[in-house]
């Protein structure tokens, strides 16, 4: 039996997300986790705890002094999202492959210079918008790629989850840390899987932003006109109750697809509304093993690389013009 090449992992930031990744990436075969930095003594013991791992592991308050005495050949990034540029920077320069949370970075400037660094070293950088790995988007994806409905005339996608309540007081509303608001936390989740299903570019959008009464944005209502003439509305919630709450439609000339509570269905013109089943998705995958794999060289493909982050942050800061100007603006992605 071959065995599997050795990867020592670290951890910069050690919430609870990232114990989530913790718990994955301590699942696949060959793979140690040799380091935690978080500033917080509690998130790190917590850490340990809940990934199962001994209290003898090295711990730092600094990321750059973890890397430089832990020499580590991968870094998984859970820190607040506006100190992903530097984090992903120093990680970069310390010859680590890195797999960041979203969103990658808070600006296009930034977003440049990680690819610019990406480019230079050579190293992989695997974003964690998760969709791209789901056979439902997958499905979504392939059905949209293939014409198989024709093209697409229109999406509509919603989210909404009681952010505004629940963060408060936390890093996710401090206007540097959180890097944004609702739009660039879980909204940039579906900013994301939208660009990727249709693989067009955003033209123009027009954007209207409540911050309600704190620093960041909490709703927003975005329309968006693509490069192949299709057209958008995005609803961005973060004032509502419950949990996280996703729809996400696609009308194409030949059918539609809808994706409620988990559940895709399908139309077409001669027919009425079918659940898609399982069997007739591509199979799914771990983002955390995938992250791995790609190190490994046992995918040649990044399937959630840096060019996916530049354009949610292309398109989210022309949101943001949008709404401060009160006016459509293009969206540059030069």
């Amino acid at each position: 039996m071959t065995t599997k090449q050795k990867i020592n992992v670290a951890f910069i930031g050690c919430g609870g997300n990232a114990r989530g990744h913790g718990r994955s990436v301590s699942r696949v075969e060959g793979v140690e986790i040799v380091a935690l930095a978080d500033p917080s003594e509690n998130s790190l013991a917590a850490f340990k705890e809940n990934v199962g791992l001994d209290a003898s592991l090295r711990t730092y308050a600094d990321s750059g002094e973890m890397l430089a005495a832990v020499n580590p050949d991968a870094v998984v990034i859970s820190s607040p999202h506006g100190l992903h540029f530097q984090h992903i920077m120093e990680s970069l320069d310390a010859g680590c492959h890195v797999h960041t949370e979203k969103p990658m970075v808070c600006t296009v400037s930034h977003a440049k210079q990680v690819i610019a660094k990406v480019e230079e070293t050579g190293l992989h950088l695997l974003i964690g918008y998760q969709r791209h790995l789901s056979p439902t988007y997958q499905y979504c994806r392939q059905v949209v790629q293939s014409g198989a409905l024709g093209p697409v005339h229109f999406v509509e996608a919603h989210q909404s989850q009681n952010w505004y309540r629940n963060q408060q007081g936390k890093w996710r509303q401090d206007p540097f840390l959180g890097g944004g608001g609702q739009l660039n936390d879980s909204g940039s989740h579906l900013i994301d899987i939208l660009l990727w299903v249709l693989e067009a570019s955003p033209d123009t959008v027009f954007a209207m932003i409540d911050n309600l009464d704190i620093e960041v944005d909490v709703l927003t209502a975005m329309s968006i006109k693509f490069d192949t003439g299709a057209l958008c509305n995005i609803s961005i919630v973060g004032h509502a109750y419950g949990g996280v709450q996703e729809d996400f439609s696609i009308w194409m000339e030949g059918g539609a697809l809808y994706l409620r509570a988990g559940k895709l269905y399908r139309q077409e013109k001669e027919g009425g509304l079918v659940e898609v089943p399982a069997a007739d998705m591509p199979e799914g995958a771990n983002k955390d093993a995938v992250f791995i794999e790609l190190i490994r060289g046992e995918r040649t493909e990044n399937p959630i690389g840096v060019e996916n982050g530049l354009r949610v942050i292309q398109l989210t800061e022309a949101a943001w013009e949008s709404a401060k100007l009160g006016m459509p603006v293009k969206v540059d992605l030069r």
